[in-house]
C-alpha cells in the first residue's frame, strides 16, 4: 500500500504542475504517503486492541467525564484536517473503562476519514457497547479546516455536536450536569 500511495502523492504533484524532482519535493510523495497512513492509522485498529481488557469491575454508579480530549481527523469531504477537543461521559453500570481508553476510543474514530456528526455518534456508541453505561455523552467542537481555508473562509468558525445515550437522553438532570461540568460553570 505504501508504494501506491507514494506513486498516488507523485502523480497529483505532476498534476499540480510540480517537479517532483526539486530538492524541496524530492521525499515528498514517500512522506506524504507516510503522513496519511498515520493519520488514517484508525482504519488499521481494532476495538479489542484499544480497549485491551481495560473493564473493570466497579460499584461507582456516579458520573465518569474525561474532557478536553484533544482529537485530530480529516474531513472526507475535502481532506483537510479538522481539529478540536472532546469531552466524553458515561454513567456506570458496574463497569468502568481504564481511563486512557477513552482518549484512544475518541483517537481509534478520528483518525479515520470522518464527518464530525458521525464522529461524536461512534465514540458515543461505542463507549456504551464497551461499558454498558447507563448513559454515555459525547460533546466535540472542533474548527474545520474546509471551511476556514476554502470555501467560505470563516477562520474563526467552530462547530459543535452531541450526542446523548441512555440516562442523559432521558434526564434533563443529567444532562445538563454533564453540560455544566464540560464548560466549566
Amino acid at each position: 500500500m505504501a508504494e501506491a500511495l507514494t506513486q498516488t502523492y507523485l502523480s497529483i504533484l505532476e498534476q499540480l504542475g510540480e517537479d517532483p524532482q526539486r530538492e524541496g519535493l524530492r521525499d515528498t510523495p514517500k512522506r506524504a504517503a507516510k503522513a496519511m497512513q498515520y493519520l488514517t492509522r484508525g482504519y488499521q485498529t481494532s476495538l479489542e486492541e484499544v480497549v485491551n481488557g481495560a473493564i473493570f469491575s466497579s460499584d461507582n454508579d456516579e458520573m465518569v467525564i474525561v474532557k478536553n480530549i484533544e482529537l485530530y481527523s480529516l474531513c472526507e469531504h475535502h481532506l483537510l484536517p479538522f481539529i478540536g477537543q472532546a469531552h466524553v461521559a458515561y454513567l456506570p453500570n458496574g463497569k468502568v473503562l481504564g481511563l486512557s481508553k477513552i482518549a484512544r476510543i475518541v483517537d481509534l474514530f478520528a483518525r479515520r476519514l470522518q464527518i464530525q456528526e458521525n464522529l461524536t455518534k461512534q465514540i458515543a456508541d461505542c463507549i456504551q457497547e464497551v461499558t454498558g453505561a447507563r448513559g454515555v455523552a459525547v460533546s466535540i467542537e472542533a474548527k474545520h479546516l474546509c471551511m476556514m481555508m476554502r470555501g467560505v473562509e470563516k477562520q474563526n468558525s467552530s462547530m459543535s455536536t452531541s450526542v446523548m445515550l441512555g440516562t442523559f437522553r432521558t434526564s434533563e438532570a443529567a444532562r445538563n450536569e454533564f453540560l455544566q461540568l464540560i464548560r466549566g460553570n
